[in-house]
C-alpha cells in the first residue's frame, strides 16, 4: 500500500484581519484535500464553508466534549469548524475533491474554546469537483492578523 504524501498548494498568512479565506484554482490532479487553520477570529464563532461559491447545499453532525462532557447534533448548515478568539488549530479534510460522481464528505477538527475538542462530519449534496474553498468567520466576524491557512492535496 502506497503512504500518502501531503503536496503543499498554497499558505496564506494573513498580515491583516479578513472576513473571509479563498484557495481558487485548485488543480484536479489528487484525491483529497487537507486544510489546516492555525489561528483565531476576533470573537469566537463558527466558520462557514463554501465550495465553488455554494454556500448552501450542506447538512453536518458535530460532537464535542470538554472530558466531563460530551454534546452531538446535526444541523443542515454551512458551518465547517469553530475558532476562538485565543489561537486555535483546525483541520479540514476533504475527501474525493476531484470526483464528479458523488457527494463531498468533509471531516473537521478542531481544539475550541474552554478546553473543548470537536469533530465536524459536513456533506456538501454536489457531485462537481471541488475547485475552490473559502471559508468566513460567521457573524461579521473576521479571522485575525496572522492567521495561517494551508491547504495541501494528498498523493496516494
Amino acid at each position: 500500500m502506497p503512504t500518502p504524501t501531503y503536496i503543499p498548494l498554497q499558505t496564506i498568512t494573513l498580515g491583516s484581519a479578513a472576513s473571509s479565506v479563498t484557495f481558487a484554482s485548485i488543480p484536479q490532479t489528487y484525491r483529497d484535500l487537507v486544510l489546516v487553520v492555525s489561528g483565531s477570529v476576533s470573537v469566537a464563532v463558527g466558520v462557514d464553508s463554501a465550495y465553488n461559491s455554494d454556500t448552501g447545499n450542506k447538512s453536518r453532525v458535530i460532537m464535542y466534549g470538554s472530558g466531563s462532557s460530551a454534546v452531538s447534533d446535526s444541523f443542515t448548515d454551512s458551518e465547517v469548524i469553530y475558532l476562538g478568539s485565543t489561537q486555535s488549530t483546525a483541520t479540514i479534510q476533504i475527501m474525493d475533491y476531484s470526483a464528479t460522481d458523488k457527494h463531498k464528505t468533509i471531516l473537521a477538527r478542531a481544539d475550541a474554546p474552554s478546553n473543548t475538542t470537536m469533530a465536524i462530519a459536513q456533506r456538501w449534496a454536489s457531485t462537481a469537483a471541488i475547485n475552490s474553498v473559502a471559508l468566513s468567520p460567521r457573524s461579521g466576524r473576521t479571522f485575525s492578523t496572522g492567521s495561517r491557512l494551508s491547504l495541501y492535496a494528498i498523493e496516494a
